[in-house]
């Protein structure tokens, strides 16, 4: 249905439970290289559980080569710096959905290559950094999947 894209994810855990949450809405999860963590480390096997087996996940080596992968595909960049809310986009099944690195985001080359409509953000209050990835993920997910009748689910 849709595609979590994480740009080079530093935190185990939270892959694990992004993997959780696609596999819960099926959603793929395409993680972009580096990746700072061995994707059998047992933090994010745990956060996962069992998950990874209903979980369609693919790896690409790096920025470049995913946005090969995805030509046709529409992507939204997920950022703090974003100038459209999420919840002002109309999500189409087959939509990408790009997070960045928990400890700095998506960086100013990648955010520069979106017009402004396709970099959204989850409001929040003034002076704050910003929510966990998993959460921002779940958020922004959710909200698209609600938008298409939560298809294929009960």
């Amino acid at each position: 249905m849709f595609h979590v894209v994480l740009y080079q994810p530093e935190i185990p855990p939270n892959t694990g439970n992004i993997i959780r949450l696609c596999a819960n809405t099926g959603s793929s999860l395409q993680l972009i290289h580096p990746v700072a963590f061995d994707l059998d480390d047992k933090r994010m096997r745990r956060a996962g559980l069992d998950y990874h087996e209903y979980a369609a996940v693919k790896e690409h080596a790096d920025y470049e080569s995913w946005r090969k992968s995805v030509a046709a595909g529409r992507v939204f960049a997920c950022t703090t710096k974003g100038a459209t809310r999420y919840t002002d986009v109309r999500f189409a099944p087959g939509d990408h959905l790009l997070f960045g690195p928990e400890s700095r985001g998506l960086p100013p080359e990648v955010l520069d290559s979106f017009p402004g409509e396709r970099r959204i953000r989850i409001p929040m209050l003034p002076e704050r950094r910003s929510l966990n990835l998993a959460n921002s993920v779940a958020v922004i997910l959710y909200e698209a999947w609600r938008q298409n009748g939560f298809e294929g689910g009960l």
